[in-house]
């Protein structure tokens, strides 16, 4: 089965093919980081009418690169939720026209799933079961995973996700939109131990999260420093411990979930995923009780077409199909997915 995999949950339109066979055909990214900018954060009409411009000439791309035609596709899968609901709409939209044009089936497919398989993608995909920790700007969970679909929450932020504390830390220190990874960079120039963050939640039992604290925290170091000599550096040290902060908290709660699970294998996914520091602290863990990390690399750790190419595929193969109504949920929990 050859499954075509729209993805327009936020700011990103992402388009792909994925073949059961022959794996990943082919797959295109427009990002809108540049339009959002100015405004310092994703503005949801503007997103909107972004993937409006950009999806049928990324769809059109995508088939070309893979050297096909529309006769050539079996299947259309796009993001039904979680997201911004009018960027939803949009490939939800475009997604099931396309198939009901082509007189093919189509797959509404839950973007957390997507990133939970991205992993999948890869030449060394994980085997089941294995602790998934998904890490994003609008999520962070801990779901143990027995199989496709077979999805337990562990634990979850109740406030802030860690990539939105990282974004709203980023834009507390000037940094431009989108913050998280120019945090992360300014992070490689700090001070180790100058600053000391706490690890929020980790004095006491449980798997969730808050992240929201970090951030004030981050927010009354920096005034306190505003008047450094070296300011430059003295916002590359908060950045450091504030990074430092997030990964050590991130690792701490996947050692308890591992530890509950007496999993060995652990999953990391969303765009957070793709921070270095928490690949390499997530690896230190893992080598520690003799486990394997496992994450997508850093194209598809973001939002992307070939993540809900894939998801859709393995759903589509069980025989699940989308009516005519064209539906999208901003809020689905994972859990409500059906087993495979």
């Amino acid at each position: 089965m050859r499954v075509l995999g729209i993805e327009t949950s936020c700011d990103e339109t992402g388009v792909a093919i994925y073949d059961d066979q022959q794996g990943l055909m082919a797959h295109s990214l427009y990002s809108q980081v540049k339009l959002h900018a100015d405004y310092g954060g994703v503005v949801p009409e503007l997103a909107s009418r972004d993937h409006v411009r950009k999806i049928i000439p990324l769809i059109n791309e995508t088939i070309t690169q893979a050297g096909l035609s529309a006769d050539d596709i079996d299947a259309v899968a796009y993001t039904k939720g979680p997201g911004l609901i009018g960027a939803v709409l949009v490939g939800a939209c475009v997604g099931r026209a396309l198939a009901f044009a082509w007189d093919k089936p189509a797959l509404g497919v839950h973007h957390m799933e997507g990133h939970l398989l991205a992993p999948m993608l890869e030449d060394n995909p994980p085997q089941f079961p294995f602790l998934a920790c998904l890490v994003s700007g609008g999520h962070t969970q801990l779901v143990a995973v027995e199989g496709i679909g077979q999805y337990q929450l562990l634990g979850e932020s109740i406030d802030d996700a860690a990539g939105e504390a990282f974004d709203k830390t980023a834009k507390l220190l000037g940094l431009d939109y989108p913050g998280g990874p120019l945090l992360a960079q300014l992070a490689t120039q700090g001070v180790d131990g100058r600053f000391k963050f706490p690890r929020p939640m980790t004095d006491r039992p449980g798997l969730d999260f808050s992240f929201s604290g970090l951030k004030t925290f981050a927010a009354n170091t920096i005034a306190a420093h505003k008047d450094d000599v070296d300011a430059d550096q003295t916002r590359a040290d908060i950045a450091l411990a504030f990074e430092q902060a997030v990964v050590d908290t991130l690792a701490i709660k996947c050692k308890r979930a591992l530890k509950q699970t007496g999993y060995k294998r652990l999953v990391i996914a969303g765009g957070v995923s793709a921070n270095k520091r928490l690949q390499q602290g997530l690896g230190d863990l893992m080598k520690s009780i003799g486990g394997s990390v496992y994450y997508p690399r850093n194209e598809f750790c973001t939002d992307n077409g070939a993540m809900i190419a894939y998801a859709g595929l393995q759903r589509l193969k069980a025989g699940e199909r989308e009516g005519l109504a064209v539906q999208g949920k901003p809020r689905w929990p994972l859990t409500e997915l059906a087993p495979l």
